[in-house]
């Protein structure tokens, strides 16, 4: 078995093909690898499942959900999957290696993009969503996240972790599915099967995000932004950004309707209107400068966006331009301003950035012409002409060399604070994993977990899982801090308050103030002691509590329910009342008759109860007298004394005579009192004469 915090994959080879160099991402279902084709010499990313989710079937199924999404498409726009298998029990998938950056990324750089921008990366993910809606799949978790740009120019939509077949009609039921600030209103509402056009919804959601750089819904909780999705329309992104266009305004409208019969059918039938609308001359559609003028052309961040010039002349003067600059990419604007500065592009009116001399776009176009028309130039001015171009080019080489020094500084700080040793990470959340989970969590943070823990006592946290840890959650602290990890041992054992002889609201207070709950009172006894009164503290398995208790646990209580009600020489009628009233029920099958000497016939001696003690709810049965127990008295005239006195013992009654003990056996019974065949009750007294 690996140990705990050990990374299963890095430096593997997988099915003796897939080298494993570096760990280069972590997403929420796995983590992704930088590795080596060793068959066909190529780089690929392996994304590897998190090992502690290996067991959830959930997982796994969503897991090779993406594998077969993506293997079933082929599109240039979409990120390829080429091949899945297991190592050590936990799956992964080898895909097309992307080297650039996020949408994400991108946004957080530049903050928003320009229309043109937007319009390039609508149109490449509309190609990849139209591919996979033609082949029956919904993305059902479009977002900048999921959008790669690479460094060469490409643009795809990847993690296809919750896509599903068009035919597949699961339901949100088990919770919004993809990321909520792009979630459709029909899954919010209605649990609705995701479809084409929830994808199309969240396209909407994130060309305004790209036209303005902010979500059109933010709220501190996420189901406070899920329910204004289903209550307000998209704003129009023109409201907060002047690049948007009426045109960008409506496609973005279109796309975002709340109701989703209105909304476009699938990726193609958007992605046709874009093109009607670049075809038409959309006012923002601007062309992007063609791969091949220049080292890193289509780059998004440094792509040259042509605005409110003729498009066909404006393309040729550029390919020129960019090839006198080296070949380096234009990062500035011809003939804009405003907006497009923002994001990262110089304009007033000219070519700036990288790889384009001179001043204003104007006079660069007139160079051509201007050389014609001055035939009678002298040789001087020839000469100071020369000799200031020249020394506009060495200043332009050195501005070049200091741009590139301060940028080499900047890039090369990024790197250290971020991805470098000063980088700091912010500690995860680790309550309530186990020991493994968070030494391997802190592992693939670059957290380093301490080789001991500490014990913590938790009523909520299970044995053996984190309490609490230090640093805590979401501080930044540098790679390879040490955290404390600190397991439960469970709840902590507390003393037990008095409880037994206190009234039942006294006894509620002292469980609550000892650091207990109060549970229920399970009884009601009937109980000499006053109503209300606590009889017996118990604990959740009904055991009467110890000395101590566990912290927080429920307490449950016997209470008195009052004295039983008195019941002997009343009649039947009279102590069914009086039962009903206590909350006893009234059993007649229970119900026995008895003798007694001091009830009269036919009233209540007493209640017949099938256990000791009884508590409310309980039926009982009434023991009904008799009157007293008659016997019929024998003759014992002729019985010797002793014989007499031994026969009405056995009846249960009782012999008075005057002679001693001593003579009994030598005289004989003369006459009796009551006389033999009369009835008498139990217990009586016959008198006993006698003869020698």
């Amino acid at each position: 078995m690996n140990s705990p915090g050990r990374d299963l994959f890095l430096g593997r080879t997988l099915d003796g093909r897939y080298r494993v160099r570096a760990r280069i991402a972590r997403g929420g279902m796995g983590m992704v690898y930088l590795a080596d084709d060793l068959r066909l010499g190529r780089k690929v990313a392996v994304k590897a499942m998190h090992p502690h989710l290996v067991d959830d079937e959930n997982f796994v199924r969503r897991f090779g959900q993406e594998a077969k999404a993506a293997a079933g498409l082929n599109d240039q726009n979409v990120v390829n999957v080429f091949d899945q298998g297991e190592e050590l029990g936990v799956p992964y998938l080898v895909m097309e290696y992307i080297q650039g950056e996020t949408l994400r990324d991108v946004l957080k750089q530049q903050k928003r993009l320009t229309a043109a921008q937007a319009i390039e990366i609508s149109e490449a993910v509309l190609k990849g969503l139209a591919a996979a809606h033609r082949a029956g799949y919904i993305h059902r978790d479009l977002k900048p996240e999921n959008v790669f740009l690479a460094d060469d120019g490409r643009i795809k939509i990847g993690d296809f972790g919750l896509a599903r077949t068009a035919d597949n009609h699961t339901t949100t039921s088990q919770g919004l599915m993809g990321t909520v600030a792009y979630v459709a209103p029909e899954l919010v509402t209605r649990g609705a099967v995701a479809d084409a056009r929830s994808d199309i919804y969240a396209f909407g959601v994130m060309l305004y995000e790209m036209l303005t750089g902010t979500q059109p819904f933010r709220a501190e909780q996420p189901y406070q932004v899920a329910i204004m999705h289903t209550q307000k329309d998209v704003p129009r992104p023109s409201d907060i950004s002047r690049e948007a266009t009426p045109e960008l305004d409506e496609l973005v409208r279109w796309t975002t309707l709340r109701d989703p019969e209105k909304r476009p059918k699938d990726a193609a039938v958007v992605l046709a209107r874009l093109h009607q609308l670049l075809d038409g001359g959309l006012d923002a559609a601007t062309k992007v400068m063609a791969p091949g003028a220049g080292a890193a052309t289509t780059k998004l961040p440094s792509t040259t966006v042509l605005r409110g010039v003729d498009h066909a002349a404006a393309t040729t003067h550029l390919a020129t331009t960019t090839a006198a600059g080296a070949g380096v990419a234009g990062a500035g604007t011809l003939g804009a301003s405003g907006p497009a500065a923002a994001a990262g592009f110089s304009g007033a009116g000219g070519v700036a950035g990288a790889g384009f001399a001179g001043g204003s776009g104007a006079a660069a176009a007139a160079t051509p012409h201007a050389a014609a028309t001055e035939t009678n130039l002298s040789e001087n001015a020839l000469d100071r002409a020369q000799y200031a171009a020249t020394k506009r080019h060495k200043r332009g080489l050195i501005a070049a060399a200091l741009i590139t020094v301060l940028t080499l500084l900047v890039t090369g700080g990024a790197w250290w604070f971020t991805q470098g040793p000063g980088a700091q990470v912010a500690v995860p959340d680790l309550t309530g994993m186990s020991l493994e989970q968070a030494q391997l969590t802190l592992s693939e943070a670059g957290l380093e977990p301490h080789p001991e823990q500490r014990d913590c006592t938790s009523p909520d946290i299970p044995v053996g899982a984190v309490v609490e840890f230090k640093p805590t959650a979401a501080t930044r602290v540098e790679h390879g801090t040490t955290v404390q990890l600190c397991l439960s041992i469970g709840p902590a054992q507390l003393p037990v308050p008095e409880l037994v002889g206190a009234d039942t609201e006294t006894a509620k207070t002292r469980i609550a103030t000892a650091g207990f709950s109060f549970g229920k009172i399970v009884a009601e006894r009937f109980d000499a002691a006053e109503r209300g009164t606590v009889l017996a503290a118990l604990d959740t398995d009904h055991n009467v509590l110890g000395e101590t208790y566990a912290e927080r646990a429920a307490i449950n209580l016997i209470v008195s329910a009052g004295p039983l009600p008195e019941v002997s020489g009343l009649n039947a009628a009279d102590v069914a009342s009086a039962l009903s009233a206590a909350g006893l029920r009234l059993d007649t099958a229970l119900n026995a008759e008895e003798h007694s000497d001091t009830v009269p016939v036919g009233k209540v001696i007493r209640l017949q109860q099938q256990s000791e003690t009884l508590q409310v709810g309980d039926a009982v049965g009434l023991v009904v007298s008799q009157g007293p127990e008659l016997v019929t008295l024998p003759n014992l005239e002729g019985l010797r004394m002793n014989e007499a006195i031994a026969q009405l013992e056995e009846l249960g009654l009782v012999a008075e005579t005057g002679v001693p003990g001593v003579l009994r056996n030598a005289v004989r019974v003369n006459s009796m009192s009551p006389a033999a065949g009369e009835q008498v009750p139990k217990g009586s007294t016959v008198k006993l004469g006698f003869e020698l």
